[in-house]
């Protein structure tokens, strides 16, 4: 691997990090981006080639991981967790939920298993493919 793939690679892991720390913050793809020290196309498009997906779509699975999580574990209301892991609105919190994970939040959290396994076991089994 030359040295500039490897940069790259450096600096797209960066971002993905600063997004894994903050993904219920707003995050745009200019900050992301500046993050990596590239420009907000290039870092788009490199993103995309390093990481199979946009970062868009990375943070909304992230987020909604994050949820899966809380409607597992806690009794707060959806509308609670939309809010605490970075969604704007209700609608698109449960839409694209639904999309990544192939139902809704409710029907989510009332099919969930919940069992004392180690947490990286859980986010193993659990992670959205999408």
């Amino acid at each position: 691997m030359s040295r500039a793939v490897e940069e790259t690679n450096r600096r797209m892991l960066r971002a993905r990090d600063a997004m894994d720390r903050a993904y219920a913050q707003p995050l745009d793809v200019a900050a992301l981006a500046k993050i990596a020290h590239v420009s907000a196309a290039h870092f788009t498009r490199t993103f995309r080639a390093t990481f199979g997906e946009t970062p868009h779509r990375y943070l909304q699975r992230r987020r909604v991981e994050r949820a899966m999580a809380l409607l597992r574990e806690s009794d707060r209301s959806i509308t609670d967790i939309c809010f605490e892991v970075g969604f704007g609105s209700p609608g698109t919190f449960s839409r694209t939920f639904s999309e990544i994970v192939g139902k809704s939040p409710r029907q989510y959290r009332k099919e969930a298993v919940v069992t004392k396994v180690p947490t990286c076991f859980t986010m193993a089994w659990t992670r959205p493919s999408s």
